[in-house]
């Protein structure tokens, strides 16, 4: 069997550029605490996302779970989408909070905004939607329909990193936005994520949760978590953002191939291209309909892994089919989603993949 390829592959900095950059570590002795390196990191990121603020955390979970927490909700419902990964719908639960969910669109496969407002109650508080795969969700009328009934929107923005609609950075809509930086992501810190927000007092509520709730040396006025990003890891933020255009790029060239090979083959859909949105080529997924490609997303799975061909079913299954909240949700509430789910494969993508593998890749697809 040729070379195994995996689904995904982190980019990194030549070694001996990380290696310098980590140098005065050594000297200053401060790995942690929101040293140089996370104040540089914090800096730079914030200019690059185009941002008016920002704090740096731990991950990007820790970013969806503590901005919750920090716009003060102690009961409620959240509005959000099941077509995520765990972090999203786990974030609303660990708060106390009970998540409704909304419905997809079966083209960006972001929140159906026409099904949004139907969902809201007496008890709705917030609205989390999530950019998926890079699709950018309707911020607009998300932004209109969250102001006429005074919610709140915090965006999880994990897939979404660098994008920009109509220029504007991706990280400004909402009262919140919050990036992952996952080794796995477009850019990565190898683990550590970022809360993009307007307002001054939510940046003091937020330093504040993610350092155990500490206000000063003698005053613990917040229960609050250990969500703070070393300097190792902003180190790597540091080194990885001078690249990441360029990673970008790389990227570009891969989706490009996929789409010569599988544009426009009957029973494949392939991920939507989204007017004023300068994309990150975060993910390539391809939805498979049996009845007009003649194979079904699980077999088209199993014959790339037989060709050691690493994809993903990825979001499957949905959050509100998660054993952990069995009983708890019905997921034909949300047929768009429970369809997408069943069909959806993400094709390995990642900014050194090289051609000949697409080549390779598509060429199982489709025989």
């Amino acid at each position: 069997m040729e070379n195994k390829i995996l689904v995904t592959r982190s980019s990194m900095p030549p070694f001996e550029e990380y290696v310098d950059e980590i140098k005065d570590i050594w000297e200053s002795h401060w790995m942690t605490n929101m040293g140089v390196k996370h104040c540089e990191l914090q800096a730079r990121l914030k200019e690059y996302l185009k941002v008016e603020n920002m704090d740096l955390l731990v991950n990007g979970h820790m970013a969806i779970e503590l901005s919750l927490q920090a716009l003060g909700f102690s009961e409620g419902e959240v509005i959000t989408t099941p077509f995520t990964f765990a972090s999203t719908t786990h974030a609303i639960v660990r708060n106390g909070l009970k998540p409704v969910f909304c419905d997809i669109d079966p083209v960006t496969y972001t929140m159906d905004v026409t099904k949004l407002e139907e969902l809201i109650t007496d008890k709705t508080v917030a609205i989390l939607p999530v950019h998926v795969y890079g699709h950018i969700c309707n911020v607009d009328e998300i932004e209109r329909i969250a102001k006429k009934h005074n919610l709140k929107v915090v965006y999880d923005a994990a897939h979404a990193f660098g994008e920009t609609v109509d220029g504007k950075g991706v990280g400004s809509f909402g009262d919140v936005s919050c990036f992952s930086f996952h080794a796995t992501k477009v850019y990565n810190t190898i683990e550590g994520g970022a809360v993009c927000f307007k307002d001054e007092q939510f940046g003091k509520d937020i330093y504040r949760l993610k350092n155990f709730g500490i206000k000063n040396e003698e005053v613990v006025d917040g229960v609050g978590a250990n969500a703070k990003m070393n300097e190792f890891c902003a180190a790597m933020g540091i080194c990885n953002l001078k690249h990441v255009d360029s990673e970008i790029q790389k990227r570009k060239k891969v989706v490009e191939r996929y789409r010569e090979h599988l544009e426009g083959v009957k029973g494949i859909q392939l991920a939507a291209v989204q007017d004023k949105v300068q994309p990150n080529y975060a993910y390539f997924p391809a939805v498979f309909d049996k009845d007009v490609f003649g194979k079904d997303r699980d077999e088209v799975f199993e014959k790339l892994s037989d060709n050691g061909i690493g994809a993903r079913k990825y979001f499957y299954p949905l959050t509100n089919e998660f054993d952990c909240y069995k009983g708890q949700f019905d997921a034909s509430n949300t047929p768009i989603a429970l369809k997408i789910s069943k069909q959806v494969l993400t094709l390995p993508l990642y900014a050194d993949l090289d051609i000949a593998d697409v080549d390779r890749i598509c060429k199982v697809i489709l025989e």
